[in-house]
């Protein structure tokens, strides 16, 4: 049997895979580090929200508001959360920060941080208009 001028091209697809790689796994591993950062954006925000309800229905104020913050967040991403909490014009208004992790949750993190802020009024009627 005679090959057709030109030589054989079997083979070539694994080539082109192999040449493809490295972008493919580069564009991967940028899509997981979005993924990393939106969800760091909901921890943040949910945070904040629990930590500024906890605060207006107990009588723990800024210590429940830090807790409740904290309590239910990942531990890789407990860490590096800061919580601040504290009244204002009727409400209770926490903000927490977290790091937003490197490629693996745990391992290293970005030198900027993902904020969340929520309010929520306050129950023992201090600080409103009357």
């Amino acid at each position: 049997m005679r090959r057709p001028l030109g030589g054989s091209d079997r083979g070539q697809v694994s080539v082109e895979f192999l040449g493809l790689l490295p972008l493919i796994l580069l564009v991967l591993a940028l899509l997981w580090q979005f993924v990393l950062v939106g969800y760091t954006y909901s921890l943040a925000a949910d945070a904040a929200d629990r930590g500024a309800r906890a605060a207006t229905a107990t009588e723990g104020g800024t210590g429940a508001c830090h807790a409740s913050a904290v309590r239910d967040l990942p531990a890789a991403w407990r860490g590096g959360a800061t919580t601040d909490c504290h009244p204002e014009a009727g409400l209770w208004k926490a903000v927490v920060r977290l790091e937003v992790p490197v490629l693996f949750p745990g391992v290293g993190s970005f030198p900027w941080h993902v904020t969340g802020t929520a309010g929520a009024a306050r129950e023992d009627g201090g600080g409103g208009a009357g």
